[in-house]
């Protein structure tokens, strides 16, 4: 577990604070505040599942999830257990939760991707019949309704009719006795109707004074006349008030018999609004889902942030938050963290302890993905002084005691953190202390980071492989620390550095430097020259990182390019499609239009040569234009001395045999070479030809057989249906095969007849082509069949 006492060194309840405020309830802003921190891997990683499906539903759903009407019916329900009376106002809160919680189980079952959440929601009882009459009985100031009970609107008929009456006798008065009162207006003092009557006129209207003004000119008096309606109207609102308690009471009880499972439901809807606050949160931070690992694989936390100083830096004006990287290999139990004073040591710290705690609560973890770390038992700390007077408690006395703390309550599944280790002490002594500390954590703890200036610490890396050494930058130049973690190189505290830089004698400063001896000022080189060597490296990363960013956005360039060219492409194909199908369908029609013509025409040769030339003019318009032959851009000539490069001669051409081979001679061998096989002597190779293109017969319309009708190629149908004719036809057209030809009577009439004919016709694979008859053979009414 964590103790309270880490919690508060890390800053947790002030991310908890932040945290309430992402929250759509009371009760999810209560718990938020009070965020418990799970005590197993399992309970953090169902929390994890619950922030996801939020967080995915936060980005999909416009408004997210809705928690409107939810209210914090908690105390209401408790009184209604101890079978006290629950006001209008608190069951009017009551009905407002549960409507409220029927919208939000109606959206999460909507939704996919969901299975935890609807896991939540599936055992959630709403009662809207409860609800329902709730409302019936309760309006929304809270107050009950007549349409309550029959006996309450019964009561109130009664009292709205003895006010009335109060009210004519009141304005009688007010007309006779105008003169006597301050306003003609009726009041009321103590729930009695009065009038304001002006105190030197107080015989006039005799009555019962019940209150006076601050002057004492006004008094206010209940007439004589309407004091035994006024008692009257007290009785009859003391039977309104037993009504109302009665239709109260009976409400609580029905809020008192359900109470087990408003309590389930307040409780689930509180875990929603807390799942929604974690996933607004972690969107607001623009942070990754954590994923634990197992012990042998490797903490990866790349540019980690510290969520109370993005809280800072967006909210408070605070400064830009710098992030660091932390990798850790699996082996490593122990961190030393070196470097200066106000380096960044202690904010390095709370970094990670807050990123392990807001994992194990199920918050995203502000770093950028993946996001990868071990499950952790517990988390400590030894963070800052605790000095106390009270206890007589010195710096070191109060490190020593929190440690000792740690140490009984740690397990080997802990992380710590160690700030200071064995300061405030002999130098000597405190090493040799915090060296001692180090080698128990690194026995005993998952992993432990400590800060520290000890220069004997920095070297218990090369002395055992379970520790690492990482440290805060610091600019020499400007002696400001630059707040970047460094890992694998131990810091140095650059005390004489910013001394001098501070002005501080330089003799001072040379006899520091004597004081140190040799050998640290040569860690020191060395540690520079580490530092040097790793910032050449960053920069050649940094600049190799440029060069791929560069190469990705020009890929994406090039891909969004050849996207829209493959677009236009694909448009301008369409739009040829279209512009062929308009033409094809325009000389169809103008066809069409032809053989109309020639068959409204008397059959004449000067009419055939029109059609033919009107064919010829929609062929010319129609069919795309033939392109010239392109010319070869090298030809050989008859004598010109060429070279044939698969033989290796050169050799004279002799004769041309047309656009395919050549006739050459080389020394007195006469050979037929292929043109493709020859160049010329400056290396030009002759074209190719376009291959002869494939001629597409003419189907040329066949003489028309000679149209003999004889009994046997004729068929009359007339009077027949459409649905009849098919089988006679079929039958005789095998008849026919041999004449070749079918006449078909059908007749005039109405045509149906003549179209179902033809339309049989159009798809008979035995029928060439069909026409009308002439018109002495009869014309419309016969359906010629030239047959195949």
């Amino acid at each position: 577990m964590t103790p309270a006492e880490t919690l508060d060194l890390l800053d947790w309840p002030r991310l908890c604070q932040h945290l309430a405020t992402f929250a759509a309830t009371k009760l999810g802003a209560i718990a938020a505040r009070q965020l418990p921190i799970p005590p197993s891997q399992q309970e953090t990683a169902f929390l994890l599942r619950q922030t996801q499906e939020v967080y995915g539903l936060e980005i999909r759903l416009t408004t997210g999830l809705p928690f409107k009407g939810i209210e914090d019916i908690g105390d209401s329900l408790e009184r209604a257990e101890r079978q006290g009376m629950l006001t209008g106002i608190e069951l009017l809160k009551i009905a407002t939760t549960l409507a409220g919680a029927r919208q939000l189980r109606r959206v999460i079952e909507e939704q996919e991707e969901t299975p935890t959440l609807q896991e939540l929601v599936a055992d959630l009882r709403t009662y809207p019949e409860l609800e329902q009459q709730i409302h019936h009985c309760i309006d929304e100031r809270g107050d009950v309704t007549d349409r309550a009970s029959v006996k309450l609107t019964e009561v109130r008929i009664k009292l709205r009719g003895q006010r009335d009456r109060i009210h004519e006798k009141l304005q009688r008065i007010i007309q006779r006795q105008g003169n006597a009162l301050q306003q003609p207006l009726i009041t009321q003092r103590r729930e009695r109707f009065t009038l304001p009557v002006r105190a030197s006129h107080k015989e006039q209207i005799p009555g019962i004074v019940h209150d006076t003004s601050s002057t004492g000119s006004t008094l206010y008096i209940e007439p004589h006349s309407i004091v035994e309606a006024g008692n009257q109207l007290r009785q009859i609102q003391r039977q309104e008030q037993r009504e109302i308690e009665i239709v109260l009471q009976g409400l609580t009880a029905e809020v008192a018999a359900v109470q087990p499972d408003l309590e389930q439901l307040l409780a689930t809807v509180t875990v929603l609004d807390l799942a929604t606050a974690r996933a607004r949160y972690s969107l607001w931070l623009e942070a990754n889902p954590p994923r634990f690992i197992p012990p042998d694989q490797p903490m990866t936390l790349r540019e980690l942030r510290h969520p109370l100083l993005v809280w800072q830096e967006r909210h408070e004006q605070g400064r830009a938050v710098i992030p660091i990287d932390v990798q850790i290999r699996p082996q490593i139990r122990v961190v030393a963290i070196t470097g200066p004073n106000t380096g960044g040591k202690t904010v390095t710290l709370k970094t990670l302890g807050m990123a392990a705690l807001m994992a194990k609560v199920g918050l995203f973890v502000p770093a950028r993905e993946p996001v990868e770390l071990p499950w952790f038992d517990g988390v400590f700390a030894d963070i800052g002084d605790e000095q106390s007077l009270e206890q007589s408690l010195s710096t070191f006395s109060g490190h020593i005691r929190r440690i000792s703390r740690i140490l009984g309550e740690m397990t080997p599944a802990s992380w710590g953190w160690r700030f200071g280790g064995g300061a405030r002490t002999d130098p000597s002594e405190g090493s040799a202390l915090a060296a001692a500390l180090l080698h128990y954590l690194a026995d005993h703890a998952q992993l432990a980071i400590a800060t520290t200036h000890y220069g004997e610490l920095k070297a218990l890396k090369y002395q055992d492989p379970r520790f690492e050494n990482a440290s805060v930058e610091f600019d020499q130049a400007t002696l400001a620390p630059t707040y970047r973690l460094l890992w694998g190189i131990p810091g140095r505290s650059n005390a004489l550095a910013i001394a001098q830089g501070l002005g501080l004698d330089g003799g001072i400063i040379a006899a520091a430097q004597a004081q140190m001896g040799e050998g640290v000022e040569d860690v020191n080189h060395v540690i520079a020259g580490l530092e040097a060597q790793r910032k050449e490296q960053e920069e050649k990363a940094q600049a190799a990182a440029a060069l791929v960013a560069q190469a990705e956005r020009f890929y994406q360039e090039v891909s969004e390019r050849a996207q829209l060219l493959q677009a236009r492409e694909l448009e301008l194909k369409r739009s040829q499609e279209v512009a062929v199908m308009e033409a094809i369908a325009t000389a169809k029609a103008e066809i069409a239009q032809v053989i109309r013509n020639l068959q409204q025409q008397k059959p004449t040769g000067q009419a055939a040569q029109q059609a033919t030339a009107e064919l010829e003019a929609i062929a010319q318009t129609h069919l795309p234009k033939r392109q010239p032959p392109r010319l070869p851009s090298y030809f050989p000539a008859v004598g010109e001395r060429i070279r044939i490069p698969r033989l290796g001669q050169t050799a004279e051409v002799l004769a041309i045999e047309g656009n395919q081979k050549a006739i050459v001679q080389f020394g007195l061998m006469k050979t037929t070479v292929n043109l493709s096989e020859i160049e010329s002597l400056d290396g030009k190779t002759v074209d190719p030809p376009e291959p002869p293109k494939a001629k597409v017969p003419v189907t040329k319309t066949p003489p028309p057989r000679a149209a003999v009708r004889t009994a046997s190629n004729s068929l009359d149908i007339r009077g027949q249906r459409v649905s009849q004719m098919e089988t006679e036809v079929e039958a005789a057209i095998q008849q026919a095969l041999n004449a070749g030809i079918l006449w078909i009577i059908h007749g005039k009439g109405t045509g149906k007849l003549r179209q179902g004919v033809q339309d049989f016709l159009t798809g008979h694979p035995q029928v060439e082509r069909f026409e009308l008859a002439p018109q002495n053979e009869g014309g419309a009414g016969v359906t010629i069949a030239y047959l195949q």
